[in-house]
């Protein structure tokens, strides 16, 4: 009965395609620890571990959601309301071998694993908005009911075969409403409930490790690889194309926002080509890189006009560049371009392609995803953090203490920085110690004030008891940080 199932199953799916998509999926897991990564990197060292550990706890949080009934709320094709699916599926049943409801190219259980890890990246990305005042157990319960009623619907309206987006014609190729605006503007509106960071924590801030930056962004780009090629669901032309596009748009993006305003810290924005690499053609790609480069960075201004604290701008770099990348399928949506899986051959394409009522079903798209995100994320975050013991922000004085110390216990980089150059404070040697191993004729090393005060002829001192290394290093203490006995 098992050989016979499998067969048929091998038969009906390439396994080219099946094993593209595999590996696909796992790049997009990938993108998980790098949003932890980019995030700590990011955050103030006192609260730096605290956004690793929400967004690995976020990832089995969504885990579970997504198995237990998020799969079926979001894709389960029985239910024709347009608006949110039914529980045919729940706890992933039925889900096996038959034909996905995204693509008959595969089977529906890998259509679920795949979908799966888009939800685990929004959710790791949404987890930006808790930096440094945020209560990480609370944001968890805040997680699971989000992706029930915010991420589902929104993966409903675009992606499920009865979805009303769907049926509509909206064109968004890998999740610019459902990922970048859904994490981007709910991120907003919960940093929102949350309120500002003390103007203390504000003033001077800089990320704490910049190399964790650097990091993240590369394992970012790696894994939206197979973001955004996965999501031809099959080893087609039109993954190549969707790779290339991504590739492009975050080169021409990076380049035209590090030109506006360098700084080291800064993310090369990529996002852009998440709803549009499987529709535009290449050219195109490059002006969609320049205009969210440019609009993107200027977006960075917007939480100062809102008054929202929106620490690690997600609004600014995903809501904004999906937005964008939306308007682009508008304007350059090419279908000969969509039929390069062998799949989807009848997409009328945009106004290249002279189907120009595409811009005003993007704008609808848009604007309800932005509005639905934001009202609902805002309700729920205001109702949660009315429960005594799920309130959302930490205290004051927690806030000052950092979120590691309160709620992890753990540090990222557990020292205590006495002096940021060694010389300032490093003690003479103790002139019992012996030479270094391997030092010519058994002389010790020079010091970092001259020669070691064992050589000194004994009994010589300049008058106050002190040989004189010593001397020196008590008068660099005294002439930098006070005497001896004020260093802590």
């Amino acid at each position: 009965m098992i050989s016979q199932f499998s067969t048929r199953v091998d038969e009906q799916f390439d396994r080219g395609d099946v094993s593209f998509i595999i590996v696909c999926g796992a790049l997009v897991f990938f993108m998980v620890p790098g949003v932890g990564f980019l995030y700590s990197g990011l955050s103030r060292r006192k609260s730096a571990l605290s956004l690793i550990w929400a967004v690995a706890a976020s990832n089995a949080v969504v885990i579970f959601q997504w198995y237990f009934w998020g799969y079926s709320l979001a894709f389960s094709s029985s239910a024709t309301n347009g608006f949110i699916g039914n529980l045919r599926h729940f706890g992933l049943q039925d889900v096996l071998a038959e034909p996905s409801p995204g693509s008959p190219l595969i089977p529906e259980l890998l259509y679920s694993f795949y979908q799966m890890e888009f939800a685990c990246v929004t959710v790791a990305i949404l987890m930006g908005a808790i930096a440094e005042r945020g209560r990480v157990v609370p944001t968890l319960v805040f997680a699971f009911i989000w992706m029930t009623i915010v991420y589902c619907p929104l993966a409903c309206w675009a992606w499920a075969v009865n979805g009303w987006g769907f049926k509509w014609g909206v064109l968004d190729y890998a999740g610019g409403g459902p990922v970048e605006i859904g994490s981007g503007i709910s991120g907003l509106a919960y940093s929102w409930v949350l309120g500002r960071r003390s103007e203390k924590e504000l003033l001077n801030f800089r990320p704490h490790n910049v190399s964790l930056v650097g990091l993240g962004t590369f394992i970012l780009w790696f894994g939206w690889l197979g973001f955004n090629g996965g999501s031809a669901f099959g080893a087609n032309l039109r993954a190549v194309l969707a790779i290339w596009n991504s590739m492009i748009a975050a080169a021409f993006g990076g380049i035209v926002w590090c030109f506006l305003d360098y700084r080291v810290e800064k993310k090369l924005s990529m996002v852009a080509a998440t709803p549009a690499s499987g529709y535009i053609p290449l050219w195109a790609s490059v002006i969609m890189g320049i205009v969210v480069g440019a609009l993107s960075n200027y977006a960075t201004k917007l939480k100062f006009f809102l008054q929202i604290d929106d620490a690690l701008d997600l609004a600014a770099e995903h809501a904004i560049g999906g937005i964008v990348g939306l308007l682009f399928n508008a304007f350059f949506a090419d279908g000969k371009l969509v039929a390069l899986d062998n799949v989807n051959t009848s997409v009328p394409g945009g106004w290249i392609r002279h189907n120009w009522k595409q811009l005003y079903i993007q704008v609808a798209y848009i604007c309800a995803a932005v509005g639905y995100s934001f009202v609902v994320t805002a309700l729920l975050a205001k109702g949660l953090n009315m429960i005594p013991f799920l309130r959302l922000r930490s205290t004051p004085e927690e806030e000052a203490l950092g979120m590691d110390d309160i709620q992890i216990g753990e540090f990222v980089t557990d020292y205590v920085e006495v002096r940021r150059d060694y010389t300032d404070w490093t003690p003479a040697y103790d002139k019992d110690i012996p030479a270094a191993a391997g030092n010519r004729h058994g002389h010790a090393e020079t010091s970092a004030f001259g020669p070691h005060y064992s050589e000194v002829p004994n009994g010589h001192t300049n008058g106050n008891g002190l040989p004189p290394i010593e001397e020196k290093s008590k008068k660099d203490n005294e002439n930098v940080h006070g005497t001896i006995d004020e260093v802590p």
